[in-house]
């Protein structure tokens, strides 16, 4: 399978305001690959560079040093920034960042108009979009109507709209309620299982992060673990020692067996803990 993102010794240091004060080194040697058709979270806690590596993936910032492309393209090519931001949509964490219409169709349509879209075209794109995220009854509502979640789904509508290769969302269920993450989320989903697309999840909530295929965990502007979920959350005292707290299912496993059961400590759904537990009881 090839890759869609390929980051090689990714730096990356923020400068201060005034110039005299010595820059603040964010990224500190990050290489990452990304399979096309891959779903991967990346978690950290607050501070560690994740929301600053998502911003290098659609270019909204540029390497200090080192290279990240997407799609094949050098996110530092200024003259391929349009179309490297069709094949790599980003998705914030507050959806009233991205939204700017008064109508939620007109909103999808927005980035499409910009690009001189044909109206037929743009027509079909902004239903198919909307009937992918479940919003197309709200087409002709206004965004101030709907909740956090029903916003956060036209947003992404507005990226689908595009026809991207990969979608990076930037903690986007941060501002929902349990309803609306779970909407959002079911949204993701559903667009990398049925239409392939690349999804890059940042995120601070392990659930999510253990339905994903890939998890990668960043300290102090580093990737410090890079695996599936189950081999990465069984790690829980180096994820503790980070900052980071496990799936409620493994850390019970994990307890049960710091207490001598035999259990294994890749459990990251409830059906493994329960069977698991089922089995300690027969036993």
């Amino acid at each position: 399978m090839d890759n869609i993102i390929e980051i090689k010794g990714l730096h990356f240091a923020y400068g201060s305001d005034d110039g005299e004060k010595k820059p603040v080194e964010v990224l500190k040697g990050i290489d990452l690959d990304i399979k096309k058709g891959e779903f991967v979270a990346v978690l950290g806690h607050n501070g560690c560079g994740k929301s600053t590596l998502a911003k290098h993936l659609n270019a909204i910032l540029i390497p200090t040093e080192g290279t990240v492309t997407v799609d094949g393209i050098d996110t530092r090519d200024t003259e391929k920034l349009f179309e490297l931001r069709q094949r790599a949509g980003m998705v914030f964490q507050n959806p009233d960042n991205q939204i700017v219409s008064s109508i939620v169709e007109e909103d999808v349509a927005f980035a499409l108009e910009n690009l001189g879209v044909p109206y037929e075209e743009m027509r079909r794109r902004v239903d198919d979009s909307l009937k992918a995220v479940g919003m197309y009854d709200y087409r002709l509502h206004s965004p101030s109507q709907l909740s956090g979640g029903q916003k956060q789904r036209v947003a992404i509508a507005g990226i689908i709209a595009m026809q991207p290769k990969c979608i990076i969302l930037d903690e986007p269920t941060a501002m929902l309620d349990p309803q609306g993450r779970k909407e959002v989320l079911a949204t993701i989903h559903r667009m990398n299982r049925e239409q392939g697309i690349t999804i890059v999840l940042i995120t601070h909530y392990m659930d999510e992060a253990a339905d994903c295929d890939r998890v990668v965990v960043m300290d102090k502007g580093q990737v410090v673990l890079d695996n599936v979920p189950e081999k990465v959350f069984s790690q829980v005292e180096k994820l503790k020692a980070i900052g980071l707290d496990v799936p409620q299912v493994t850390e019970l496993a994990w307890e049960l067996r710091r207490a001598g059961c035999d259990i294994s400590p890749e459990i990251i759904s409830e059906e493994e803990c329960v069977a698991a537990i089922e089995k300690l009881f027969a036993e």
